[in-house]
């Protein structure tokens, strides 16, 4: 986390004339520049409820087409399941309807992994130009703006774990876990991931095996929330792309085999002040008085995240699957609590080196996973740590052993139907989502549960490790 804080993003706001043709002139320009680079086609993705991401795609020489009139996609896909089957919902789903996707031009890169395709993320907008009110990226833009009214940034990254499978569906390189002989035997292969990223402007800060067989963990440096979100989606489908051409196959699924240990989809956040008295300047987890050195606002941003993890699970953790993951004893993070570098508490607080803490404390979100939405997912954490300091939360006492260890230690939710009805019934996330986020997510949530009820662990994973 030694990024310092970024521009705010603006609230969502309606496309207007001058602004679309502010955008179409600036694509056409990027249009140019692709050409020059042998670029063919451009990918629009968005995520969808389920943590998929959807992609419709445009010649490169129909970019500035794109970029001012947007393309069409249906609104249905919001209410699709892990299956491409669909669940009703009163604000999406259906065969009615339509909306636009609109580059997002300052995030457009070429793809390496994918020699003659360029990569940019969607806004998703309603056909005269109003923000989609289910889209998850607009949600987390008006969170991080929220935040920004109150005199507060933060900072996010996500670190992305999978597991690289043959033909056959086998770990492809097996040796010890975190071994140097597994990297070894990967050397060429990761190489190629770390490359085919730095060529897209994603700035990785280490790459490692680890702990289950054929799995690698991959971390990138700290941005605005957005940012880190987009980044997120383009690091996942870098790799996907990298390892294909391998003629390998990679899942960020949480769980590759019933009796293993899973893929997470941790995430790091802190908060930063803007420097106006309620929100002094700096990092507000690290030079306080509070607990291992946090400020008052650090402290009460990471009380109303700790508060309201139950209900997160639903944004976080949002597939039958994570709930394989999230054991006790796995450093999944499956208990309700928090402590100072313990890989067992779903919130670990990490302070850095001394002398680094400045800028490096940050919070680790364990207990989530790559099945989710990055966007709701951040967009559920602001939300969250904005009721903490909304309240000047204070953190209970710190767990320093395996909570598993502790009588009347409080699990999280165990299935995702409880961490689903802990979101339906958590006002603070439910009012910062609004109605239309709030009906889509419940209702797909419970209809990923009813798809798998009855399911034993075995074919859970079946059904959900070649779909991530």
């Amino acid at each position: 986390m030694d990024e310092t804080t970024g521009p705010r993003p603006p609230e969502p706001r309606p496309l207007d004339r001058a602004e679309r043709a502010r955008l179409g002139e600036r694509a056409a320009v990027l249009a140019e520049e692709l050409m020059a680079e042998n670029v063919a086609v451009v990918a629009l993705t968005f995520v969808d409820t389920t943590g998929l991401t959807r992609v419709k795609a445009v010649p490169v020489e129909r970019l500035g087409h794109a970029a001012t009139w947007g393309v069409g996609a249906s609104p249905c896909f919001d209410a699709f399941l892990q299956d491409d089957s669909a669940v009703p919902a009163r604000f999406t789903g259906g065969a009615t309807g339509d909306l636009r996707l609109h580059p997002v031009l300052d995030r457009l890169v070429p793809l390496t992994a994918l020699p003659g395709w360029a990569w940019a993320p969607a806004d998703r907008y309603a056909q005269d130009g109003a923000p989609h009110p289910v889209d998850g990226r607009h949600a987390l833009r008006r969170e991080t703006a929220r935040l920004a009214a109150l005199g507060w940034s933060a900072r996010a990254a996500f670190e992305t774990e999978w597991v690289v499978l043959d033909a056959e569906g086998e770990p492809r390189f097996g040796h010890p876990a975190y071994g140097m002989s597994r990297l070894v035997e990967a050397a060429d292969y990761l190489r190629d991931v770390v490359q085919a990223l730095a060529a897209s402007g994603v700035a990785v800060e280490q790459i490692h095996p680890e702990y289950s067989p054929s799995q690698f963990e991959l971390s990138v440096a700290a941005e605005d929330p957005v940012g880190a979100a987009d980044t997120a989606v383009l690091v996942r489908d870098t790799i996907r792309a990298v390892t294909r051409r391998a003629g390998l196959t990679a899942t960020f699924a949480p769980k590759v085999r019933a009796e293993g240990v899973g893929n997470g989809g941790h995430v790091h956040l802190s908060l930063w002040g803007g420097g106006a008295p309620a929100a002094p300047e700096g990092n507000a987890m690290a030079g306080g008085a509070g607990p291992f050195g946090m400020a008052p606002a650090g402290e009460a941003f990471a009380a109303g995240i700790l508060a309201h993890l139950p209900a997160l699970l639903a944004l976080g953790a949002p597939s039958a699957a994570s709930y394989l993951r999230l054991l006790p004893s796995h450093w999944a993070g499956a208990y309700a609590c928090w402590g100072l570098e313990n890989r067992e508490a779903a919130l670990r607080f990490v302070t850095g080196a001394a002398g680094s803490r400045h800028h490096a404390a940050n919070l680790e979100i364990k207990c989530f996973d790559a099945t989710a939405n990055p966007y709701l997912a951040l967009a559920g954490l602001l939300a969250a740590g904005r009721a903490g300091l909304a309240a000047g939360g204070a953190l209970p006492e710190p767990v320093d052993v395996d909570p598993a260890t502790l009588p009347g230690a409080r699990r999280l939710p165990a299935t995702l139907a409880e961490a689903t009805d802990a979101f339906a019934g958590d006002p603070a996330l439910t009012g910062a989502f609004g109605e239309a986020i709030t009906d889509t997510v419940v209702a797909v949530r419970r209809g990923e549960s009813a798809l798998f009820a009855g399911a034993s662990p075995e074919e859970i994973v079946r059904a959900t490790v070649t779909r991530y």
